[in-house]
């Protein structure tokens, strides 16, 4: 099991972030809360790493700080709900939110997340509950208690509305929806991170 990762971002495509360690490049898939957190390109970080060993590829899933991961560890435990879903939930909403629906036993928040039926969430709801209180207790860590987009250097326009678009595809909403959030969130001087926050909370709450 790889328990951590220390590289240099060399590209980051949310939700994938490539890292170079010791002359490897390493295909990251981590959540949009972990983005938001990191340093610009060119910076050496250290990731908690979550691999997923299947049949046809080895997957990894890194993670800023180890309460994230954790918290992915004990989704995937949920029935129904993969590594690939997991990172969506994780990204469709920042974990605080997400904590804050289990507690309050918002099913309906959780359904506008892709992939997200209602069965599904009622099970989140119940399984997650007693899950969280043994992960974090009552206090929730500090790193997971809302985030900070990361700074970021200028880009086009339309570079980075393209990126963004492509992050919320690839976390299965429609190109449709993606680009009308994003067109609607866009404005200048955001980074393609926090174009991308504000796009999933518009579509989360509307």
């Amino acid at each position: 099991m790889i328990g951590h990762l220390r590289g240099v971002i060399l590209e980051r495509r949310p939700p994938l972030l490539v890292l170079e360690a010791a002359g490897v490049g390493y295909e990251v898939e981590a959540p949009l809360s972990t983005f938001y957190d990191l340093p610009p390109d060119g910076s050496e970080i250290t990731l908690h790493m979550h691999l997923v060993v299947r049949e046809d590829a080895q997957l990894l899933f890194g993670f800023r700080h180890r309460s994230e991961r954790d918290l992915f560890r004990s989704l995937i435990k949920v029935n129904g709900v993969g590594p690939k879903l997991a990172l969506t939930l994780l990204s469709g909403v920042e974990p605080r939110e997400f904590v804050r629906c289990v507690q309050d036993g918002d099913v309906a928040t959780l359904v506008k997340l892709p992939g997200v039926g209602r069965k599904t969430a009622e099970r989140l709801v119940v399984e997650m509950r007693d899950r969280l209180a043994a992960i974090f207790g009552d206090i929730l860590p500090p790193e997971l208690d809302g985030a900070v987009a990361a700074a970021a250097p200028a880009s086009s326009a339309s570079r980075i509305t393209e990126e963004a678009e492509g992050a919320l595809i690839t976390l299965g909403y429609k190109p449709t929806e993606a680009a009308r959030a994003i067109n609607a969130a866009y404005e200048d001087g955001l980074s393609t991170e926090e174009v991308i926050r504000r796009a999933l909370r518009s579509m989360v709450s509307g």
